[in-house]
């Protein structure tokens, strides 16, 4: 892929929440707090619990994963609701206590008071995402099927499927996704081919190596908001090369309606909010009315604010 103009020049201070009908594409990171970002993109001024602030003026979404691990306390949420602005989404995964250890049994009390957490950010949630086990197979689409049925219609929805029989396609992958589709659900597309074409050198590319799913890719929309996670490697103009095909698919669901979230990881995330933006800018390209990007904070500005 060739590089896209400069992000920067489609950029608009502070873009609005979409309008009805606006070609839509959300970009962002597995995270916002990332002080290698403090000089490279954030200005240097950025002060530690501030980086949401920074990060809201470079990307539209955030997949928000430490939500998985932990249940964040009501002063977290408060604080993320003061920084960041009204078109900016949220796509926090639920406490895996729900989906690993209940594995999505009993599970109303505990997702209802995940979302009470949540509400002060309510009004700038994504799809809120249920990433399943990989021993989550076929014979558990009951489960699934119940705990969709009671899932707050309020909010928008994405699970994640990591069994290997829900990639084999007939009969095990099709009820899946009409499970999805009938509930109004979006299925989690996870691309981690780019990760496993270059023989990992550093801690973290070697740790990305064990810990990250391949799964065959299935873009899919089951619904009308598709999260997509792209699982790259250090060199982000390779990830991007890798990711060229999505260029099309993501320009055809944004002029049709469909509101993609794309996530771009890399085993240390340094370039991540530099990839997302050229992805971005990319489908720009092939999409000129698409909602404009934010405008990257500048030092002074963020000097001034703070």
């Amino acid at each position: 892929m060739q590089p896209p103009p400069d992000p920067h020049n489609e950029a608009s201070p502070n873009p609005e929440p979409a309008a009805p009908g606006e070609p839509t594409l959300y970009v962002g990171c597995p995270m916002w707090a990332n002080r290698a970002w403090v000089g490279p993109y954030f200005p240097e001024s950025t002060k530690p619990g501030r980086e949401l602030e920074a990060y809201a003026t470079w990307c539209t979404t955030v997949e928000g994963n430490t939500t998985f691990y932990a249940e964040p306390s009501a002063d977290a949420v408060t604080k993320w609701a003061e920084q960041a602005p009204s078109g900016f989404r949220f796509c926090f995964k639920v406490p895996q206590h729900v989906t690993h250890e209940r594995r999505l049994r009993n599970v109303e009390e505990p997702i209802e008071s995940f979302l009470e957490v949540l509400a002060p950010i309510h009004d700038r949630l994504g799809p809120i995402q249920l990433q399943l086990p990989a021993s989550f197979g076929p014979d558990d689409l009951g489960v699934l099927a119940d705990c969709l049925a009671h899932l707050s219609t309020a909010h928008h929805w994405a699970v994640e499927v990591r069994h290997p029989d829900f990639f084999a396609g007939g009969e095990n992958e099709r009820p899946l996704n009409d499970l999805l589709a009938h509930h109004g659900v979006d299925r989690v597309t996870l691309d981690s081919r780019a990760l496993f074409t270059a023989t990992p050198i550093t801690a973290e590319e070697k740790e990305a190596w064990e810990r990250k799913p391949r799964v065959p890719v299935r873009p899919v929309a089951t619904a009308t908001q598709p999260i997509v996670r792209l699982i790259g490697q250090r060199d982000a103009d390779a990830d991007l090369e890798h990711w060229a095909p999505w260029v099309p698919k993501l320009a055809e669901w944004v002029t049709r309606g469909v509101t993609p979230h794309v996530f771009t990881h890399t085993p240390d995330n340094a370039e991540a909010p530099m990839i997302a933006r050229r992805l971005w800018a990319a489908v720009n390209a092939l999409v000129p009315e698409l909602r404009p990007l934010p405008e990257p904070l500048s030092d002074d500005e963020q000097l001034g604010l703070w």
